[in-house]
């Protein structure tokens, strides 16, 4: 099982001093898919670009899980990966196309005939994942890469999957910034 992960919010008080808000594991968390899939540890999101930073709103409210950040935001997740089982690996497009809806990324969902793996998916969102444990294999439309812990993916709206091919959890921490297509993409 994932350990939690402790989230710092800093701030500021009445006098314009830094302080730390609130010091407490990440309330918002999602396993995806049942026993077996991926937990999603929602760590904070802004609504716009600049992000505002004022006193101590807070996070935006949000209910449930979203895939991709806010229109103009950004996003930061903290994703544990247990080893990809068969049942992951042989998912219709139907039950892949449902993973996603689970995550709030319908419309991201790429699986189809021929593709390399189920789980492809695509946003329009430039990504930076942190692997912080173990590691992961990267599935793209031609090639895969591993990455391991300390390895940084900046992730530009390319179609890819996941998939932990090891005996062990993977943790990655994803930010994930809003983006615009350009080119023909």
């Amino acid at each position: 099982m994932p350990t939690n992960v402790r989230r710092v919010v800093t701030g500021h008080d009445k006098d314009n001093r830094a302080t730390v808000l609130s010091d407490a594991p990440v309330t918002r968390t999602q396993l995806i898919g049942g026993p077996g899939g991926p937990t999603f540890a929602e760590v904070w999101n802004t609504r716009e670009t600049p992000a505002v930073i004022d006193r101590q709103s807070g996070e935006p409210a949000e209910s449930g899980l979203v895939l991709a950040p806010p229109k103009g935001g950004t996003r930061i997740r903290v994703i544990d990966f247990p080893p990809e089982s068969d049942a992951i690996r042989h998912l219709s497009q139907a039950e892949a196309a449902e993973k996603f809806s689970e995550m709030g990324g319908a419309a991201a969902a790429q699986s189809k005939a021929g593709a390399p793996h189920p789980l492809m998916h695509r946003t329009q969102t430039l990504d930076y994942g942190i692997v912080i444990e173990g590691e992961l294999t990267m599935i793209l439309d031609v090639g895969e890469t591993i990455v391991r812990a300390g390895d940084i993916v900046i992730q530009r709206g390319t179609n890819h999957a996941w998939a932990n091919r090891s005996d062990r959890n993977c943790r990655v921490a994803f930010v994930l910034i809003d983006g615009q297509y350009v080119d023909g993409l």
